[in-house]
């Protein structure tokens, strides 16, 4: 068996998310004070609309939108603005942000909100607009404005929404307990999602290691069929979303498009479900589920954490062990490690796993030995290796020529390669640089 067919061939091990699958969502004590990036979604940053020494209320606009693909921010918690820095984030972008200090006093409820409006009966560009300002991000990682996918170019021509429940890193569990516990909010979301696209299907894709939320949701499935399940094998990494359209739907995205390109849209659970509970309210998102595990934890769980909280103080909370630790903030085949444990919770942030120092393992970094092993791995057909190679010697417009903008960072590659060569980083390299050069 190959290492691709290994990789795609279904498991039957819990990969770490036994521990928090079957545990209810927390609620994350608020901490002192919050720090709320800027730029924590993919386009342009925030505007700050508040000032130092500014009371503000929990749900209150404290960052407005700077054009269409930017999104505003709201306050995380009830407290007063006492700084306005510049901040470091995990992947070293330095970007704005907002210091609020928490005010220990305040019971934290939200901000009163305006009357609430039925999504259904909005126009498209109507139901965008709400959509942008509620300050919504894929929370599967991405972090594309959720109002962006919903606007696509008037000339696509779309027939099918597909629900991304698949949620297959290792020990990641955020996105199963969300289809437990807030299944009405996610089939309400889905239907204002279907209602701004235009279309009339609505497909979830969940794998089939999940059988509390697919009966969750059975319960909950509309007479019309206009929503359905696609229960799929587990398997690695189907959760990308090129991965998901070829196992739901049969369908391929060519090189250099986009699934709405072949009539589809793709959304997280964890995404349509804060649209359902978001949009009627015209409330702001600010708090997400993250699943806190990893055996360098005591208290491991799914959290809903006020966004800006420190890493630090999430761990704290979860009983971080002592000694040595190295922390990722994502899952472990697509996650990064966290530089300082000063940065924030983002709204693309999924989990936060912690191991202990040296238990991960390392291969010593050696020359490619041309065995094609990341070949065998990759599931978009590239060449890792080569592109590996353009990358280190900068050569990033050959990479883009040989398919690097295709690689959806699943890591199969650096996982499988014996010499130990950082693939994906060099990937994401690649691909930083080339949207930098090619902004549009």
């Amino acid at each position: 068996m190959t290492l691709f067919e290994a990789m795609f061939a279904p498991r039957h091990d819990d990969h770490g998310k036994a521990r928090t699958a079957g545990l209810p969502i927390r609620r994350l004590p608020f901490p002192e004070r919050v720090t709320v990036p800027l730029a924590q979604h993919i386009g342009k940053p925030a505007r700050t609309c508040v000032r130092i020494g500014q009371p503000v209320a929990r749900g209150e606009l404290i960052a407005e939108a700077d054009g269409f693909v930017s999104i505003p921010h709201h306050a995380p918690v009830s407290g007063t603005v006492e700084a306005l820095p510049l901040l470091t984030m995990a992947d070293g972008r330095r970007t704005p942000a907002i210091a609020i200090r928490t005010d220990p006093s305040s019971l934290q409820c939200r901000l009163p909100l305006p009357p609430a409006v039925d999504p259904l009966t909005l126009t498209p560009d109507a139901l965008a607009a709400a959509v942008q300002a509620t300050g919504l991000v894929g929370l599967g990682g991405a972090a594309f404005p959720t109002h962006v996918k919903m606007s696509p170019p008037r000339e696509a021509r779309l027939d099918t929404l597909l629900v991304n429940g698949c949620e297959c890193e290792p020990f990641l569990t955020a996105d199963h307990r969300v289809m437990v516990e807030h299944t009405a909010a996610l089939m309400a979301g889905i239907r204002y999602a279907m209602h701004a696209l235009g279309v009339h299907r609505a497909l979830i894709g969940v794998e089939d290691d999940k059988p509390a939320a697919l009966a969750a949701m059975a319960a909950q499935l509309p007479a019309d069929r206009s929503i359905q399940c696609r229960v799929l094998p587990t398997r690695y990494p189907q959760g990308a979303e090129k991965m998901l359209i070829r196992s739901v739907l049969q369908r391929e995205v060519p090189s250099g498009k986009l699934p709405a390109d072949i009539g589809v849209v793709v959304n997280n659970v964890g995404t349509l479900t804060m649209l359902g509970e978001l949009l009627p309210r015209r409330a702001g998102l600010i708090e997400r589920v993250v699943t806190v595990s990893g055996p360098g934890v005591q208290q491991a769980g799914n959290y809903l954490i006020p966004l800006g909280t420190r890493i630090g103080d999430v761990l704290r909370h979860a009983g971080m062990a002592p000694g040595d630790m190295e922390v990722i903030l994502g899952g472990p085949m697509m996650g990064i490690s966290a530089p300082s444990l000063d940065v924030p919770v983002t709204k693309g942030l999924s989990g936060i796993l912690v191991f202990p120092a040296g238990s991960l393992p390392v291969r010593e970094r050696r020359s490619c030995i041309r065995c094609g092993q990341c070949l065998d791995a990759c599931p978009m057909g590239l060449n890792p290796s080569l592109l590996g190679q353009l990358a280190a010697k900068q050569e990033y417009e050959q990479s883009a020529r040989h398919g690097v903008l295709d690689c959806i960072e699943c890591g199969a590659c650096t996982q499988g390669c014996p010499s130990g060569i950082p693939l994906l980083q060099y990937n994401r390299i690649s691909k930083s640089v080339l949207r930098q050069r090619r902004p549009s």
